[in-house]
């Protein structure tokens, strides 16, 4: 069974079935039947039943968007829009589909010869709880226009919201296997990994789950795409505009509740506006109304988990003892449910939790530093490389930065965030393979070599 908890009030839901050792049997067997009738239809029929589920998903975005705040807090405006980002996804892809999987032709000693791209089959995607709806569609709007039939096992924390977006996609014309809710346990995704049928594997996730998961993949020799945590930098130099940047870190900090792993969590200012920008966040963080995610006027609601909350409360504790200064934050909340306030540590340094470990939660870590030399090396002493920020205008330190920073992605006077027309991805225990973009829909197919004499 899944048992979800709802995590503003702590009580349970009411559970969902998880399914038998041969109900995944019959469901993977049905997606690898229905693979040779979606790969036939042309890109054309593909993008019409994506249009399609874009739409549905619109007409229900409401619906949807309270699944997600009854399931794992997120507040009821941030779940509207992320379903109008994912309905966007999917027209995005059903729009370049065709192009990015055109043929290639290259010159060689053949009369004609070229690289083409056809599906590989069956692809797992494993998801998170985090955002429910948009990790499923980078996961599958790309598979599906590229010819795949997609699997989709989500987080046992958001079963409703898992089984009315298939509702969804069903009703659009995704059936009969071309996309299959997947509701099992986490000890059960290994075998589904193993099974023969499965040709790739999409997960995103923590660091320590993806090792397991590309160990699992591997032995099988199937290709994987892992996007998992974070620990991003932001740099602020001197010459910023500190109002706009202190909006923009506090909206990556906590949007979802801190629950992202592109948010900004480390962050360098230069030592001349460090106190000026310190006192912009209190600001920011202070105002921010924490509360039922159900409320339209709530921005920021519970964690997703009672153990979530305990390991980023142990992260903030250890920091303290370790010479952290706590600018605002940083004490339980006395009420029902996994709330956490926003909390802002200043005087970080390496060897602090908060400065090591990925913190998952309203928390943001800022130090200062004497310049941009000093800053790139602290935004480089992590063994996560997912995203990463600067705040400047001058165009000597901007190009130092975009030399040297070690990340998948990097945002110069903005938000690190993904889209669906540009790849993203990471380096070292933040994963590797890339979603989105161009970039994406090529992870889950076959370059083929195409050579006739």
């Amino acid at each position: 069974m899944l048992t979800p908890t709802n995590p503003s009030t702590g009580q349970a839901l009411a559970p969902h079935a998880s399914l038998s050792a041969t109900d995944i049997e019959n469901a993977l067997q049905s997606a690898n039947g229905a693979f040779s009738q979606w790969r036939a239809r042309r890109y054309e029929e593909r993008a019409e039943v994506l249009y399609a589920a874009a739409r549905a998903m619109r007409e229900h975005k409401d619906a949807l968007a309270d699944l997600m705040a009854i399931e794992m807090g997120k507040p009821f405006k941030e779940g509207v829009a992320e379903v109008e980002k994912s309905a966007w996804c999917a027209e995005y892809y059903a729009q370049h589909a065709a192009e990015f999987l055109a043929k290639e032709v290259l010159e060689s000693d053949a009369s004609c010869s070229y690289v083409q791209y056809p599906p590989l089959g069956v692809v797992l995607g494993i998801l998170p709880w985090n955002a429910p709806v948009w990790l499923a569609l980078r996961f599958l709007a790309p598979a599906l226009m590229a010819g795949n039939c997609c699997v989709m096992k989500h987080d046992p924390n958001v079963p409703g919201s898992a089984a009315l977006l298939t509702e969804l996609f069903h009703k659009a014309g995704l059936g009969d296997g071309i996309m299959t809710n997947l509701p099992i346990t986490t000890e059960q995704v290994g075998e589904v990994i193993d099974h023969p049928l499965v040709r790739a594997v999409s997960f995103t996730g923590s660091s320590e789950a993806g090792r397991k998961v590309a160990a699992r993949a591997a032995a099988g020799l199937k290709p994987a795409v892992l996007e998992l945590g974070g620990s991003d930098p932001c740099i602020v130099m001197a010459d910023a505009d500190l109002e706009k940047a202190a909006d923009v870190v506090t909206l990556s900090r906590m949007i979802n509740a801190g629950q992202s792993c592109i948010a900004a969590k480390r962050i360098f200012i230069e030592a001349s506006v460090y106190p000026a920008f310190c006192a912009l966040l209190v600001e920011r963080f202070e105002a921010i109304k924490m509360g039922d995610p159900r409320s339209a006027d709530t921005a920021l609601g519970p964690l997703a988990r009672t153990d979530l909350r305990a390991q980023l409360h142990r992260q903030v504790g250890e920091s303290l003892a370790l010479g952290a200064n706590v600018l605002t934050g940083g004490a339980l909340p006395d009420t029902p449910g996994f709330y956490y306030p926003p909390t802002l540590l200043a005087d970080v340094k390496p060897g602090m939790p908060v400065f090591d470990e990925e913190t998952f939660g309203p928390v943001l870590a800022v130090a200062p530093v004497s310049g941009i030399d000093e800053a790139l090396a602290l935004a480089n002493a992590t063994d996560y490389g997912l995203g990463a920020s600067l705040w400047t205008h001058n165009a000597e330190t901007i190009d130092r930065a975009l030399a040297t920073l070690e990340a998948g992605q990097v945002a110069v006077n903005g938000i690190v965030k993904t889209d669906p027309r540009l790849p993203s991805g990471g380096i070292g225990r933040s994963g590797y393979g890339r979603e989105l973009g161009p970039h994406g829909i090529r992870e889950f197919v076959n370059t083929q070599q195409i050579w006739i004499a």
